[in-house]
């Protein structure tokens, strides 16, 4: 009895080491989720301007847009003849230096939008902390430009964008209210409105199952829709803590009607 007890204990520490050898093969993807900062009075600029980098490359999502120069202007290289984007800055706006239309464009960016192409990027207060914003400011900044942003600008009290809490905002229940709220049709198609970045909404609920809509908006860095890779990172990775459960009901169920 005993020999057939340590064959069938054999068997099974076989096949967990077989499964754990498989599951250590396979590569594992990590979301990449825009990490709170904290900086001290004491931050250097060179800290700021390695923060801003890591989210301008990365969790921002900024490159998926502004390293195409066909949808946003190319910021780490220069736009047309001119140079990067701390070159120019300065010169955007009269009476504005560069770290003020800086920070301005990334939280009011429909007031600068730049000649020739479409108001299509998003109040990014909407995924970045005042604190990030600033260290991306400082980023930009350093291309080719000197850098001012100070610990003083991110302790400074920071303006809340239109839906801002989300969930405790004015919680609208049409899907399209809802849609302009949080700047979807910014990256998705629907008719007539809205841009590519993103799937269009036309046709979604013959594409996709409800369970399928609903994890893209509550997970949407889990599984890119091909085609798309190269703006993985853009669509907000906090809806699902912003949004009421009937807003997000709301919206799966006009997506799923979408065919």
């Amino acid at each position: 009895m005993w020999a057939t007890n340590l064959k069938i204990l054999g068997i099974v520490l076989g096949t967990i080491g077989l499964y754990t050898l498989l599951a250590n093969a396979i590569p594992q993807v990590e979301s990449d989720v825009p990490q709170e900062l904290t900086f001290s009075g004491e931050v250097t600029v060179a800290q700021l301007v390695e923060a801003g980098a890591e989210l301008y490359e990365g969790a921002g999502g900024c490159t998926a847009c502004h390293g195409l120069g066909t949808r946003a202007p190319n910021l780490e290289t220069g736009e047309g003849d001119e140079g990067p984007i701390g070159v120019r800055c300065a010169d955007r706006v009269e009476g504005m230096d560069c770290k003020a239309y800086l920070y301005a464009s990334m939280v009011d960016p429909n007031a600068y939008v730049v000649e020739g192409y479409q108001p299509i990027m998003p109040d990014m207060r909407r995924t970045l902390s005042d604190a990030q914003i600033w260290a991306t400011v400082a980023y930009l900044q350093s291309l080719g430009g000197d850098v001012t942003v100070t610990a003083e600008d991110m302790a400074a009290p920071a303006a809340e964008p239109s839906d801002a809490g989300g969930a405790t905002a004015t919680a609208a229940t049409d899907p399209i209210e809802i849609m302009d709220q949080y700047g979807c049709l910014a990256c998705h198609k629907l008719g007539d409105q809205g841009q590519v970045l993103g799937p269009p909404f036309d046709g979604m609920g013959a594409r996709l199952t409800r369970e399928q809509i609903r994890h893209g908006i509550l997970d949407p860095g889990a599984e890119i829709a091909a085609g798309y890779e190269q703006f993985a990172g853009v669509m907000p990775p906090n809806l699902g803590e912003r949004l009421t459960a009937a807003q997000l009901e709301v919206l799966v169920d006009y997506l799923e009607e979408q065919r």
